[in-house]
């Protein structure tokens, strides 16, 4: 399995699970601090590499009215002062390759959403810049197409190439996970995450903007963790409906400590029949 240099370091994730999470747009400082110190704490105690994940711009909103973020500029200084203060590795999404030379200059990892994922020249350009690269897998994709845009970034130079797997389209306004999607992408030879609470996601479902079901989020990341995945994403806030975006998405940030310790016991245990 690939090996990850981020933030100056090599990441094994079959030794040391992956946690990548963060409230999904970026909207005060100072919450957004408080996520990241509260994530890399729980993270560290329970033996994961732990990613600051927040966007500075989701392009993919429901309704034109939708928040949308701070934008590039602001949202960039913002991951910036997270990442000095909170001293922890950062990871947002782009969206066209003319956001990709400035992100490169803040962020560790890129990553490409998974609406998209099959664009050939943003994926490429992301990957151009030598940096991680983590593949959303595009709810229109089988797991198997998954393996040529792993292809894109690696020959177009990633120093690392991560694939989230983030639920399949099933019918209008929901998705499911296919637990067979784990060993069919992990053929491919780089690490897989789970993303817990966009698979729970009822994209549109609200109307004007997206649902979700996070009182399932612990059953599927520990379904997860037991398939075989190497990390989890999860969006996650101190006071997620009060937030702008994805609120009834998000895990509310006091259940991510039990969560990380009951999921560090599976990768252990997993990681074990392996041997």
């Amino acid at each position: 399995m690939d090996e990850l240099r981020i933030a100056g370091r090599a990441v094994a994730p079959r030794e040391t699970p992956i946690l990548i999470a963060g409230p999904c747009v970026l909207e005060r400082l100072e919450d957004a601090l408080r996520v990241a110190g509260e994530c890399a704490e729980a993270a560290a105690r329970e033996g994961f590499f732990y990613i600051f994940k927040s966007s500075y711009l989701k392009d993919n909103r429901s309704s034109l009215d939708s928040y949308a973020g701070p934008g590039l500029e602001k949202g960039l200084e913002m991951l910036a002062a997270v990442g000095a203060k909170a001293r922890v590795p950062l990871l947002t999404d782009v969206h066209c390759r003319e956001e990709i030379p400035r992100a490169k200059d803040v962020v560790d990892v890129i990553q490409i959403p998974a609406f998209l994922v099959r664009q050939t020249r943003l994926v490429a350009a992301a990957a151009q810049t030598g940096k991680t690269v983590n593949l959303k897998k595009s709810q229109m994709l089988s797991p198997e197409e998954m393996g040529n845009a792993v292809e894109k970034a690696r020959a177009s130079g990633a120093g690392g190439v991560m694939i989230t797997e983030r639920g399949t389209a099933f019918g209008y306004n929901n998705l499911v996970v296919d637990f067979t999607s784990f060993p069919r992408m992990r053929r491919f030879g780089a690490p897989l995450v789970f993303d817990a609470t966009h698979s729970l996601q009822l994209p549109g479902g609200l109307g004007t903007r997206s649902g979700g079901r996070p009182e399932y989020v612990s059953t599927l990341a520990r379904a997860a963790a037991a398939a075989g995945c190497d990390g989890i994403f999860i969006e996650t806030h101190f006071a997620p409906l009060e937030c702008r975006c994805d609120a009834e998405a998000m895990l509310p940030l006091d259940r991510l400590a039990k969560l990380l310790g009951e999921l560090g016991s599976i990768f252990r245990l997993v990681r074990g029949f392996g041997a």
